[in-house]
């Protein structure tokens, strides 16, 4: 076990006793209340490179960074520079800026299948717009998604799959009405015979079809370069739009997300995350005869008072130039190929029935022993192996996410310094768990 003495707790302590009173569960969005993993949430003060502090004045390496935006690290000092610039002229106006537009450009300049795209602030608006605009432009109103992929708390996608091959979505949460929840089909990953039933059975229907091209919100789910050629295609022979959730993947396995990647061109993108620089952003792009269907130039409405905020598009451009910089993606995936290599080699020689698994700067600790996880169903459910070890890193100063089901980033900020000491502390936590040495 840990041989250092436990943390200090006692300010988050407080913070949370009090924040519960405040809001539900006591936080603004349900994982960070710890429940997976039990215990106390942690408030965290200030970031900086690639650690963070909390109100206790526990320092940590952070590997969460902000669930995926941060991937320039905390308090980039380019990022920081241009939003404290562009703040000095105001915050939002509700107007059209130049930002939007040098932002757009920077993006549509390097992604050559949208020719527009729209902003808004989060990646779920970013998607519910994507399935407005589907609707919009097909006429039609059933959507597909696969069992695994997560894309937001959109009604229509909050659904899990039913019995059978081919199911009718149930309702994930309350609130959401059953009869909203069968409009949406939902599918087995990497299933290409559920697939095809599908659409041959149900194409006149189905809208669009949304994956997570690299399925990073339960678990990281890598699915082969055959099956999502095949569902390109099979969108295209059956006239179904097909819509990249990239809002983890886009401009974090490349510059232009898994699209880039694995080569396949969507018919509706949407991102997140990253392209706000640490702040609220969101966007969906597609070709311009699809474009055309939003209001005010089409049929299909959707607007926001922020959206295209000044200050989150200066942060996003500024994030974005050092993204775009020769080799920075390569650099990326060489740092976590370097841990995720180690810790797999110290994994197979103790025999612990553990895997990191990763693409790009994204990685997983997928507790099943050294099966391939591509599909929902494969992931064993039993996280309390990942939870002794959260706990136990939390200890060692090293911060994950406090989910098994949620995914690590590296950032450039992480060095390999860095990487050494997080890969002794989680070695020490495997033998915390399973025991050697």
């Amino acid at each position: 076990m840990s041989t250092k003495s436990p943390i200090k707790r006692a300010v988050s302590e407080s913070l949370f006793a009090t924040a519960k009173n405040f809001f539900p569960g006591g936080v603004n969005s349900p994982v960070r209340a710890f429940k997976s993993v039990g215990g106390i949430p942690l408030f965290i003060k200030k970031g900086d490179g690639a650690r963070i502090w909390d109100e206790d004045d526990n320092e940590f390496i952070d590997f969460c960074c902000s669930w995926g935006p941060l991937i320039l690290g905390h308090n980039n000092p380019h990022v920081y520079n241009s939003i404290v610039s562009t703040l000095q002229n105001g915050a939002s106006f509700g107007a059209p800026t130049r930002k939007e537009n040098d932002l757009a450009k920077f993006i549509l300049d390097r992604i050559p299948f949208i020719d527009k795209m729209r902003f808004v602030s989060s990646g779920t608006e970013a998607v519910m717009s994507a399935i407005r605009l589907a609707r919009g432009y097909t006429g039609k109103t059933k959507i597909v998604k696969f069992d695994g992929c997560y894309h937001g708390h959109v009604d229509a996608l909050l659904v899990n799959a039913g019995s059978g091959l081919v199911t009718f979505g149930t309702s994930s949460s309350a609130g959401v009405p059953e009869v909203l929840a069968n409009e949406t089909l939902v599918l087995p990953l990497n299933d290409l015979e559920a697939l095809r039933t599908c659409l041959e059975n149900y194409h006149h229907d189905i809208a669009c079809i949304i994956i997570e091209p690299v399925p990073a919100n339960n678990g990281l789910l890598l699915q082969d370069g055959v099956f999502l050629n095949q569902l390109r295609e099979l969108c295209t022979e059956y006239k179904v739009l097909l819509i990249f959730d990239e809002v983890i993947s886009g401009f974090r396995v490349s510059f232009g997300g898994a699209a880039e990647l694995y080569g396949i061109q969507p018919d509706i993108v949407t991102y997140g995350k990253i392209i706000g620089g640490g702040l609220p952003v969101g966007a969906y792009g597609a070709k311009k005869e699809i474009m055309a269907f939003v209001s005010p130039d089409g049929p299909v409405y959707q607007a926001g008072t922020l959206s295209g905020n000044p200050v989150a598009m200066a942060a996003g451009l500024a994030q974005l130039e050092v993204c775009a910089q020769e080799d920075f993606y390569a650099k990326q995936e060489a740092k976590t190929k370097f841990m995720v290599s180690q810790l797999n080699e110290h994994a197979n020689a103790h025999n612990y029935p553990v895997e990191i698994v990763s693409i790009g700067s994204i990685f997983w600790f997928s507790f099943n022993g050294h099966k391939k996880i591509q599909a929902a169903s494969q992931i064993n459910p039993d996280m309390s192996k990942f939870n002794e070890l959260h706990h136990f890193l939390l200890n060692e100063g090293v911060y994950f996410g406090p989910s098994g089901y949620e995914v690590g980033f590296i950032s450039e900020a992480h060095q390999v310094s860095d990487l050494e000491f997080a890969i002794e502390k989680i070695k020490l936590g495997f033998v915390a768990i399973y025991g050697g040495n």
